[in-house]
C-alpha cells in the first residue's frame, strides 16, 4: 500500500512539474511564444493527377497445366478455329476435318444439328482435350490507371516554432475512375484425342492423329468502357513543414515539407461489361473442370454461379512538398502547394463460384498511383 501511494505521489509531482515546464516551453505550450500563432486551418481545391504507368495484369486459374478434359458436343465451328494450323501437320488434320464435316455422306455420322440450329461434333467423336496455358499467365499490354480527381481539401497546422510545424493533410474521398487499357486474352492449347465413329471407327485414325489445339480466347477488352473500375479514395498525409522568413515581417513565406501518405480504397466497382466478360470467363473454366472443354469454346454457361470480387490493398509511401504562403493579415492568408508521393498499391480481382466457394480465376495487377497533387486554399490562424 505505502509503494502504491509512493507511486501516485510520484507521479503527480512529475506530471506537476512537466506540466510547469510545458506551459512554459515555446515549443509545446499553447502561448504564442515570439509572435507567431500557434495553429492554423485551411481549405480549398485540391487537385491529384496520377502520374503512373498501367502494370501488366497476371492471371491464375484452377485448370492446371496438363489437365485432361472431356470434351463432349461442341460446334464444328469452334473445334475447326481451335486447331493449330501453324504447322503442315495441323493444317492437314483441320482441312481433313472440315472435309468430313462437309461430306454428304459422312457428316450424319459424326454431326448434329443442336437446339440452336448449330452443327455440332459428337461428343464421342471429340473425344478428349488435354488443355496447357490456362493455369497461368500474364496479359502484357494490359493494366489499370487511376484517373485525375478533383476534391475539397483542409490543412491543418500546429507551429513549434515560427518555422517548423506538423500539417495534417486530408479532404473529402473522392470518387476516383480507374481506365483499363489492352485486351486480355486467354493463350489455350494442347491436344483433342478423338474417340469413335458411330462406337467403332477409331476417328483419330481417320484424322491422322490427336488434333493440335491453339487458340487465343478473348476474355474481355478494358478499355471497351470509359473507365474499367471506381472507387472511393481516402489519402490523408502528414508532414513536417519548414517555412522561410519570419511572422510580422515577410507576407510572402514559401515552405518545404516531407511525411507521409497513406491511401485506403473503399467502394470498389468494376464497370458492367467488363464484369459480365470475367463471369463468362468464370464459366469457361468451370466447364473445363467439369469435363465440358466443348462448352467452354462454344462459351456455354457452367454448373457454377459466377461471382467476382475486387480488392485493392492499402498503400503507404513518402511524400514532399513545396509551398508558400500570403498573409492578408495576422490571421488570414493564401497557401499554395505542389506535392508528390511515389505510390503505388496492389489490386486483385477473384471470381469465385458462390455455389462451392471455390476460386476460379484469380488476376493481379500493381496500380502505380505516384499522385501529383495540387492545393489552392485560404486559411485562418489562430
Amino acid at each position: 500500500m505505502k509503494k502504491v501511494i509512493l507511486y501516485l505521489a510520484t507521479s503527480a509531482s512529475i506530471f506537476g512539474v512537466s506540466g510547469h515546464l510545458f506551459a512554459d516551453s515555446p515549443y509545446f505550450s499553447l502561448k504564442d511564444g515570439d509572435g507567431f500563432k500557434r495553429f492554423s486551418i485551411s481549405a480549398g481545391w485540391l487537385h491529384a493527377a496520377p502520374q503512373g504507368d498501367p502494370n501488366p495484369i497476371n492471371i491464375n486459374t484452377m485448370v492446371s497445366e496438363g489437365s485432361k478434359s472431356k470434351v463432349g458436343d461442341v460446334t464444328i465451328d469452334s473445334v475447326l478455329g481451335a486447331i493449330d494450323q501453324s504447322t503442315a501437320d495441323g493444317k492437314k488434320k483441320y482441312d481433313t476435318l472440315n472435309s468430313l464435316a462437309n461430306n454428304i455422306l459422312v457428316k450424319p455420322l459424326i454431326t448434329h444439328k443442336g437446339d440452336d440450329g448449330k452443327t455440332y461434333l459428337n461428343s464421342e467423336v471429340a473425344g478428349e482435350a488435354t488443355i496447357n496455358g490456362l493455369s497461368g499467365w500474364t496479359a502484357q499490354g494490359t493494366g489499370l490507371k487511376a484517373d485525375d480527381v478533383d476534391t475539397f481539401g483542409i490543412m491543418s497546422n500546429y507551429f513549434f516554432t515560427d518555422n517548423i510545424s506538423l500539417e495534417i493533410k486530408a479532404g473529402v474521398p473522392p470518387k476516383v475512375d480507374i481506365k483499363g487499357e489492352g485486351q486480355i486474352i486467354a493463350p489455350l492449347s494442347g491436344t483433342d484425342t478423338p474417340g469413335k465413329v458411330g462406337g467403332i471407327i477409331d476417328a483419330g485414325t481417320i484424322l491422322g492423329g490427336d488434333l493440335p489445339l491453339k487458340k487465343d480466347l478473348p476474355i474481355t477488352n478494358l478499355a471497351q468502357s470509359k473507365k474499367a473500375a471506381s472507387a472511393t479514395a481516402w489519402l490523408p498525409a502528414a508532414e513536417l513543414h519548414y517555412q522561410f522568413g519570419k511572422t510580422g515581417v515577410n507576407k510572402f513565406r514559401p515552405y518545404v515539407g516531407v511525411g507521409v501518405m497513406y491511401a485506403h480504397f473503399t467502394h470498389l466497382k468494376l464497370d458492367d461489361a467488363i464484369g459480365n466478360d470475367l463471369i463468362a470467363a468464370g464459366h469457361m473454366i468451370q466447364n473445363v473442370l467439369d469435363g465440358k472443354a466443348g462448352a467452354a469454346l462454344d462459351g456455354k454457361t457452367s454448373s457454377a454461379n459466377p461471382k467476382i470480387k475486387v480488392e485493392a490493398d492499402d498503400a503507404w509511401a513518402p511524400i514532399a512538398t513545396l509551398g508558400a504562403t500570403y498573409d492578408f493579415n495576422p490571421n488570414w492568408f493564401a497557401v499554395g502547394s505542389v506535392s508528390y508521393a511515389p505510390m503505388s498499391g496492389d489490386a486483385k480481382i477473384t471470381i469465385t463460384d458462390s455455389n462451392t466457394g471455390k476460386q476460379l480465376i484469380n488476376a493481379k495487377t500493381k496500380i502505380d498511383i505516384d499522385p501529383l497533387i495540387t492545393y489552392v486554399g485560404v486559411g485562418y490562424r489562430f
